[in-house]
């Protein structure tokens, strides 16, 4: 695959993962999540034997399911009073609630201005960055994803404009 100048590479998110420079290229591969072996090319015999990596296929990712929520949640849990200088979620969580309120509202307008836009691929991961800040919300204020998913189920089956009718009414809104 040839090589795009670093100027013309689309912008990516996500977690990277730096790979050593002291690391040959097979321990750069491995460090990366990639499986090589090694296989030896049938010879006849007399002849040098020659050693090609053929590389071994990785087994398919995991089906993206909405377990993941659970598993970030409990990974931002986990990073709770951790070093601010090596995690990002320790960092917005020692920032404060109103740090986290203000990055959350920041990544939901990023999202919103994509989904005018059109822009579905940005969307989709405008969209990761907002759930990711939901979450460090819902770690800083208590908030358990059980009680979320339960109020959920609750709603589940009800209309919308009925749910909204039940609710007690404002006096002060007209």
């Amino acid at each position: 695959m040839p090589k795009t100048p670093k100027t013309l590479r689309p912008k990516t998110r996500g977690p990277k993962s730096p790979t050593p420079k002291s690391l040959g290229k097979t321990d750069g591969a491995k460090a990366a999540g990639k499986k090589t072996s090694a296989k030896k090319s049938a010879t006849a015999p007399g002849k040098s034997t020659k050693h090609t990596i053929v590389p071994t296929p990785l087994p398919a990712a995991p089906q993206a399911t909405s377990d993941v929520m659970d598993r970030l949640f409990a990974v931002v849990t986990a990073r709770r009073g951790t070093d601010p200088s090596l995690s990002h979620s320790a960092r917005l969580l020692a920032r404060g609630r109103r740090k986290i309120a203000q990055k959350f509202g920041e990544e939901a307008v990023e999202c919103l201005i994509e989904a005018v836009a059109g822009n579905r691929d940005e969307l989709v991961g405008e969209s990761a960055d907002v759930l990711y800040h939901l979450i460090v919300m819902w770690v800083d204020a208590g908030v358990q994803p059980e009680e979320i998913w339960a109020e959920l189920q609750r709603r589940e089956g009800v209309s919308g404009i009925a749910e909204k009718a039940a609710r007690p009414h404002d006096p002060l809104a007209g």
